[in-house]
């Protein structure tokens, strides 16, 4: 009976441990249809469950969360100087881009721990030591007989007389581990090359992030340019339509007008200003665009250089092949997926030679003390190797050396292998596939800058004709020969004219940077500072 009361009482805890996870259910929603209460702080900081909050500290019901002021003050942005008055520069934005864009920093982080990854495999050719202490207390107590007894162990009596023995030793073991792979047929060398292609990928796409952050602040910047150049071109239309309205209103008190002109020009006028405050909401949005591509915070206030007095080449630009062949064996992306390509096929080769022996070393140095009587130590996690060779001598060592040949694993390396090869077949595939695609945004940009110059060339001819067309009819008009139809008409025109010939310039200044960097020619922030006449494509 006495015999059960342990075993019972190691049931009772183990129920007592298997009810420990489920219990945990209990911070979890308590149902699909129903709020989550989470657990907040004093400040309403969401907290874990139990670890000092509040449960639905002044949280209506509902599925609204508190707010954490903590969130904003980790996560918030820098400012953008103002520059002593200075207007900051397209190149200017792209130096503070490359710094305060978080995606700089997270393609930096990727790169180190790559680098740290060929580290890691490499540390595989050194010898791995591993120091432990151990200390315990073991106790024996049983039955014995009479000729058994022993004067140097202490005995007591059950209650019919019979001997019985207990025993308490106490000791401590301190060992010293060796665990060495000294050959194995160019396996870890397989895996560092296929870590340094990767970690070669890593920094290529590096660059390719800060080529990433290039563009979309060279975009960012135009398309507000742009956005800010229609609204300056809509306050131009705005006094044009007022001075339609004027007119109108002048010839109705000189009697050569009518009330249905002057109405006519008053609602031209409303409509130019409609058109004005929506374009100012859009410039708003480009100029929030701008400050996040930035990676600056919204509430910087600056100011931006004025670029729509820049020339623009008109020379046609065309690339021959071995030009498109030169661009797309420079692309960042082509590049990674041809190290990823690379990679692949060191780890087929990393798969295959686990078929081959593998030559290793192993050995330990003890030192016990105590009366603990022990013949070997289990190993204390994958860190360690099992202590053998302990005996009830205080120091005692041991080397081992020998080879391992896999014989049977059920297929696991074949496996393995048949999965790099699958791998390195989709990694070469998907080289073919970024090759292509890089060959079709090349084509694609050259078409969009060559398409955006002939738009410009055309607005340009347009716009001249606009201008004097509104001249001529305001005059006549003016003077009692046009009608308030005609007008209004050439004023809609000239206004349409101005602005396609704005978005046309804008859309030449952005198919240039989109050429750029179709063919991973974006370099730095002066490659997009340069005066925009020597846009030819790059050699």
């Amino acid at each position: 009976m006495k015999a059960r009361h342990p075993l019972a009482l190691m049931a009772v805890l183990a129920s007592i441990l298997a009810g420990c996870a489920p219990s945990e259910l209990a911070i979890a929603p308590a149902a699909p249809n129903q709020p989550w209460q989470p657990d907040t702080t004093a400040d309403g900081s969401i907290v874990p469950a139990r670890m000092g909050g509040k449960k639905g500290l002044a949280l209506p019901p509902g599925y609204t969360l508190p707010s954490d002021p903590h969130v904003v003050t980790l996560g918030s942005s820098p400012l953008l100087p103002p520059q002593g008055g200075r207007p900051y520069t397209l190149a200017d934005l792209i130096d503070a881009a490359q710094s305060s864009n978080p995606q700089t920093r997270v393609a930096w982080n990727t790169a180190r721990d790559s680098a740290l990854a060929v580290g890691m495999i490499k540390s595989t050719y050194l010898p791995y030591l591993t120091a432990t202490v151990v200390g315990g207390i073991s106790h024996s107590d049983g039955q014995t007989n009479d000729a058994a007894l022993d004067i140097n162990n202490a005995y007591s009596f059950n209650a019919d007389g019979s001997p019985r023995h207990r025993n308490t030793n106490t000791g401590e073991v301190q060992t010293l581990g060796l665990r060495w792979l000294l050959f194995d047929f160019g396996r870890r060398e397989a895996l560092v090359r296929g870590a340094r292609e990767l970690q070669l990928a890593t920094n290529v796409l590096f660059t390719a992030t800060h080529q990433k952050i290039i563009y979309a602040v060279t975009v960012a910047f135009y398309t507000h340019a742009a956005a800010a150049n229609r609204v300056a071109l809509l306050h131009i239309s705005l006094e044009n339509a007022q001075r339609i309205q004027a007119a109108s209103e002048a010839r109705l008190k000189q009697g050569q007008g009518t009330i249905v002109d002057v109405t006519q020009a008053q609602q031209a006028t409303a409509q130019v200003n409609l058109r004005l405050v929506q374009a100012e909401g859009q410039e708003q949005n480009t100029y929030m665009a701008l400050l996040s591509e930035t990676g600056a915070s919204a509430s910087s206030q600056i100011k931006l250089e004025d670029v729509s007095g820049r020339p623009l080449t008109m020379d046609d630009v065309r690339f021959s092949d071995d030009m498109v062949k030169q661009a797309v064996a420079r692309r960042p992306d082509v590049l990674a997926a041809y190290a990823a390509a690379r990679a692949a096929r060191n780890r087929i080769t990393a798969a295959r030679d686990a078929f081959l022996p593998s030559i290793f070393m192993v050995g330990n140095v003890s030192y016990a003390t105590g009366s603990m009587n022990l013949t070997s130590m289990p190993s204390a996690g994958s860190d360690s190797t099992s202590t053998l060779n302990l005996s009830g001598n205080r120091f005692s060592t041991l080397l081992l050396g020998g080879i391992s040949i896999p014989i049977f694993d059920g297929g696991l390396r074949a496996a393995a292998v048949k999965r790099a090869q699958d791998q390195s077949d989709s990694a070469e595939a998907t080289l073919r596939q970024t090759v292509n695609e890089s060959i079709k945004q090349i084509v694609m940009a050259e078409n969009a800058l060559h398409t955006s110059l002939s738009a410009y060339t055309a607005s340009n001819r347009l716009s001249v004709a606009s201008h004097t067309g509104f001249d001529a009819a305001l005059a006549a008009y003016r003077s009692g020969v046009g009608s308030i139809t005609q007008t209004e008409l050439a004023g809609n025109g000239l206004l349409d004219a101005d602005i396609s010939r704005s978005d046309a310039y804008y859309a030449s200044l952005m198919a240039a940077a989109g050429l750029a960097f179709a063919t991973g020619a974006l370099g730095d922030a002066q490659t997009m500072n340069a005066p925009q006449q020597d846009m030819e494509p790059p050699p």
